[in-house]
């Protein structure tokens, strides 16, 4: 969307996607947006895959405006709950206190094509939003491996999917790389989504002007990708079968040979929660966490969490990407809080059982 066009829909809100792969970085983007002091009133739509929601407070611990962010944990937004997120952004859009932006975050493993079509589905939506962009965070050093997963056919590769939707790509921790591998990574990237801005960051840290309020969409050139795009977003939302984060294994009819079969995504991609009462050793959790990692990260596409630690007044907060990982104190548990343990595991080949009782193992 051009200068022009912004200028001609003054009164519509702009609404931001940001999406990339499981561990990219959205979410420090998210926090790195609403902390900054541009005095901008932002509504946030979170979506997580898995049962156990960790985002949330990730975010909501930089951000005290609880009324402002809205959890959708109940499925994916590029399908099974695709009406949730019209609910949703009409009721935020509606509102009398007029709003500057609105986020929506999609989960790793989302295709923002059919999020996307929510603009152009909904009367509502389309009288009072415009989609103003896009954003794909890309994690230059696990990137690669991603894009080139070969997965079974009809299965859509949700990384791929990611990059050639984005307006813009945030190529993201390129302190992880060399130089010599970046220069590859962007190539790769570029032979995907020719058009688009590549934006090299570290922390998810860009100016803010780079990624609101920029008017990137262009619906021309998603409809040049996919001539069934704005057909298949007049047709409702169909009803989809969902495993509640334990699998991913619906269908939606987006894609690129849509005629011809439906899309799915890769159901060998499962989560495992665990929410568990209790302080932990902190020896015997990073003996714990430098193991598991070492052993199965390949296969660990994604953790996260807010833990209790024995001693520790803070929140101990941890993420991690294969076998990438980094936590820190953060902000103080409150009086009389529960000392809740909440984490998740993305990724291939998860054994529930295990995870969870060698966890346990490292409580006091």
């Amino acid at each position: 969307m051009s200068a022009e066009k912004r200028a001609a829909e003054p009164d519509k809100i702009p609404v931001t996607v940001l999406t990339g792969f499981l561990g990219a970085g959205k979410t420090t983007l998210l926090n790195n947006i609403l902390t900054k002091n541009h005095g901008l009133k932002v509504a946030v739509i979170e979506n997580e895959f898995g049962e156990v929601g960790i985002d949330d407070a990730l975010v909501k611990q930089h951000y005290d405006t609880n009324e402002e962010i809205f959890e959708m944990n109940n499925g994916c937004i590029c399908c099974t709950v695709r009406g949730d997120l019209i609910r949703i952004l009409n009721k935020i859009l509606k509102r009398k206190t007029r709003l500057d932006a609105v986020l929506i975050e999609t989960t790793g493993l989302a295709d923002p094509a059919p999020v996307a079509q929510t603009f152009f589905m909904d009367e509502g939506i389309q009288a009072r939003a415009r989609l103003d962009g896009i954003i794909t965070l890309v994690d230059a050093k696990h990137v690669m491996q991603h894009l080139d997963e070969v997965k079974p056919e009809g299965i859509e590769n949700e990384a791929v999917e990611q990059v050639v939707f984005a307006d813009k790509i945030l190529l993201n921790k390129t302190d992880l790389v060399t130089p010599e591998y970046l220069v590859d990574v962007t190539k790769r990237l570029r032979s995907l989504n020719k058009s688009c801005d590549i934006i090299e960051c570290v922390q998810a840290e860009v100016p803010l002007d780079r990624v609101l309020g920029i008017g990137a969409f262009d619906l021309q050139r998603i409809v040049d990708i996919d001539p069934e795009f704005l057909a298949q977003g007049g047709g409702g939302v169909a009803p989809h079968e969902h495993g509640h984060g334990h699998g991913h294994g619906h269908e939606h009819g987006h894609g690129h040979e849509h005629e011809a079969k439906k899309h799915q995504h890769d159901t060998s991609v499962t989560s495992v929660g665990i929410l568990k009462e209790g302080s932990l050793d902190l020896d015997k959790l990073n003996a714990w966490m430098s193991t598991l990692l070492k052993e199965r990260g390949q296969d660990i596409y994604r953790c996260k969490g807010v833990l209790s630690i024995q001693g520790m007044k803070e929140k101990f907060v941890f993420q991690g990407v294969h076998m990438t990982f980094n936590g820190q104190p953060q902000i103080p548990w409150k009086e009389g809080e529960e000392r809740m343990n909440r984490l998740i595991f993305i990724g291939k080949k998860l054994d529930r059982k295990e995870l969870t009782e060698s966890f346990e193992a490292c409580l006091c």
